[in-house]
C-alpha cells in the first residue's frame, strides 16, 4: 500500500496551495505597517485598529476546526475555488471600505477563505508526497508560513509608500484571481464521506476559540477585571472543555482529539504554537518602533525588516533539504536557541535611541531561529500520524496556530499599552518616542517567555518518526 495518494500532478497542487496559503497569511500582517495610517484615516486607536489582526486570526480559529468536515464533504477543487473567491470578495470590499467598520468586515470575510485554503494546504500536502519527500516539501511550506506573516510588512510598507494601504487588499484581490485560473488543475485527495454534522461541536469550539480570543484581544484596552475580558474568557474555556469532552465520547467526532494521544505531535504542536506566538508578537512590534518610535517612513520600515526576512527566504529550503539527516531535535534546539538570544537582544538593545543596525541585527538572530523552527517542529509532528488522521491533525494544529497568532498580538499590544502607562505615570508624556519605545520593551517579555518555554520543550523531541500508513 501506498504511504501517499498518487496524483498527475502533485508538485502543481502543492504550488497552487502554498500559494493561496502565503497570499493568506500576507494578509494576517500586511495591515500591521499601515496600522497608524489608518488610525489616522479613520481616528481611531491601537487596540481598535489591532482588531484587523486579531479579528482576522479569530474568525481562523473558529473556520479551521471545520475543515475536518470539509474535505469530507467536499471536493480539493471546491474548497479551493470557494476560499479564492471568498478571499476576493472580503479583500474587494475592505479595498473600498469607506468606514472602518467595512474595513474589517471585508477582513473578517477575507479570513474565512484563508480559514478553508490554510489546513487544507497541510493535509493534502501530507497526502501527496511519500514520507521520504515531506522534508523538502514541508521546508518549503515553512518558508510560505515564515514568508507570509513576515513578509507582509515589508511588502505592505512599499505599497504604502507607492500609493495607500487600499492597495494592499487590491493586490490581494488581483493575486487571488489570477490563482483561480490554475486551480482547475486540482486533484481531488479527499474521502467523500459525508458525515454527519455535529451542531452541538461546531457551536461549543465557536464559543471556545471565540470567547478566548475575544477576551485576549479585549484585554488591549480593558482591565482583567471588567466583565468584558474575564466573561467571554470563562465562558470559552468551559466551552473548549465541553468540547474536548464530547469529541472524546462521540464515534465520529467533528476533530478527532486522538491525534494528541501521540507524544511528538502533541509536543510538535506546542513548538508551532510558541513560534506563530513569537512569530505574530513581533511582526506587529516592530512596525510600531521603527514607524512611532525611530520616524521611519513605511517603505523604509519595510526595507529595513527585509534582512530578517530573506534570510528566513534563504534557510527554510536549507532546513527542509537537511531535516531527514538532521533531525527535528537539533533544528529545534538550534531554532529556540536563537529565538532566546534574538529576544535578549532586543531587550537589552531597545530603546528610544537604539541605532538602527542593533536593530536590524537582533531581527536577524531572531528569524535565523524561526526558520529552524517551524518546519522541523510541524513536520515532525504530522509525521508521526496515520495517514486516516492527516486532516484531524492539521485541524487541530492549524487551529491552536491561529489562537497561538492571535494571543501573540492581543498580548503584545497588551503589554505594549501598559509598558507605556507605567512610564507615562513615573516620568510624564512629554517624550511619546521613549514611552512608545517603552511599550515596545515590555511586550518583549512574552516573546522571552515563548521562546524559553519553546527551548525546554525543544529538549524532549524525538527523532524516531512513525512511518505513514
Amino acid at each position: 500500500m501506498h504511504s501517499h495518494v498518487q496524483v498527475k500532478r502533485p508538485k502543481l497542487m502543492a504550488a497552487i496551495l502554498m500559494l493561496g496559503s502565503f497570499i493568506g497569511l500576507f494578509g494576517e500582517t500586511a495591515l500591521n505597517m499601515a496600522l497608524t495610517n489608518i488610525m489616522e484615516d479613520y481616528s481611531i486607536t491601537a487596540g481598535t485598529a489591532q482588531w484587523l489582526t486579531t479579528g482576522y486570526l479569530l474568525v481562523l480559529a473558529i473556520l479551521v476546526p471545520l475543515s475536518a468536515y470539509l474535505v469530507r464533504w467536499f471536493s480539493t477543487r471546491q474548497l479551493v475555488i470557494a476560499a479564492l473567491v471568498i478571499s476576493s470578495l472580503g479583500a474587494a470590499l475592505a479595498a473600498m471600505a469607506p468606514s472602518f467598520s467595512f474595513l474589517l468586515t471585508g477582513r473578517l470575510i477575507q479570513a474565512v477563505g484563508t480559514g478553508i485554503f490554510l489546513p487544507l494546504m497541510f493535509s493534502v500536502i501530507m497526502l501527496i508526497f511519500p514520507i521520504q519527500k515531506r522534508g523538502a516539501v514541508m521546508g518549503i511550506v515553512g518558508l510560505v508560513i515564515t514568508a507570509g506573516t513576515a513578509l507582509g510588512p515589508t511588502l505592505s510598507g512599499l505599497i504604502i509608500s507607492a500609493s495607500s494601504w487600499h492597495y494592499i487588499f487590491w493586490v490581494m484581490v488581483a493575486l487571488n484571481i489570477a490563482l483561480l485560473l490554475s486551480a482547475l488543475k486540482i486533484e481531488n485527495v479527499s474521502d467523500i464521506t459525508k458525515p454527519k454534522i455535529d451542531v452541538l461541536s461546531l457551536f461549543l469550539s465557536t464559543i471556545a476559540f471565540g470567547g478566548i480570543i475575544f477576551s485576549l484581544s479585549t484585554l488591549a484596552e480593558t482591565p482583567f477585571t471588567d466583565a468584558l475580558v474575564w466573561a467571554p474568557l470563562t465562558m470559552g474555556a468551559a466551552a473548549l472543555m465541553l468540547f474536548i469532552l464530547r469529541q472524546l465520547n462521540m464515534d465520529h467526532p467533528m476533530v478527532d482529539l486522538r491525534v494528541f494521544s501521540y507524544p511528538m505531535f502533541a509536543l510538535g504542536t506546542l513548538l508551532m504554537f510558541l513560534t506563530l506566538f513569537v512569530i505574530l508578537s513581533v511582526a506587529i512590534m516592530i512596525p510600531i518602533y521603527l514607524k512611532s518610535v525611530l520616524a521611519y517612513t513605511s517603505i523604509a520600515a519595510g526595507l529595513l525588516m527585509l534582512p530578517a526576512n530573506l534570510l528566513n527566504i534563504i534557510m527554510a529550503p536549507v532546513v527542509g533539504s537537511n531535516f531527514d539527516r538532521v533531525g527535528a531535535r537539533t533544528f529545534t534546539r538550534l531554532g529556540f536557541g536563537f529565538i532566546t538570544a534574538g529576544t535578549i537582544m532586543f531587550l537589552l538593545f531597545l530603546s528610544a535611541t537604539t541605532p538602527v543596525w542593533q536593530i536590524i541585527a537582533a531581527l536577524c538572530v531572531l528569524f535565523l531561529g524561526i526558520s529552524m523552527t517551524i518546519m522541523p517542529a510541524q513536520t515532525h509532528a504530522m509525521n508521526q500520524l496515520p495517514r486516516n488522521l492527516f486532516a484531524d491533525g492539521s485541524a487541530a494544529m492549524n487551529t491552536l496556530t491561529q489562537v497561538a497568532g492571535a494571543a501573540g498580538t492581543a498580548i503584545a499590544i497588551t503589554l505594549f499599552t501598559a509598558g507605556q502607562n507605567d512610564f507615562i505615570v513615573e516620568f510624564g508624556a512629554s517624550s511619546p518616542p521613549e514611552f512608545l519605545a517603552n511599550g515596545v520593551h515590555y511586550a518583549f517579555y512574552a516573546v522571552l517567555s515563548a521562546a524559553i518555554i519553546g527551548l525546554i520543550g525543544s529538549v524532549f523531541i524525538k527523532n524516531n518518526r512513525a512511518e505513514a500508513e
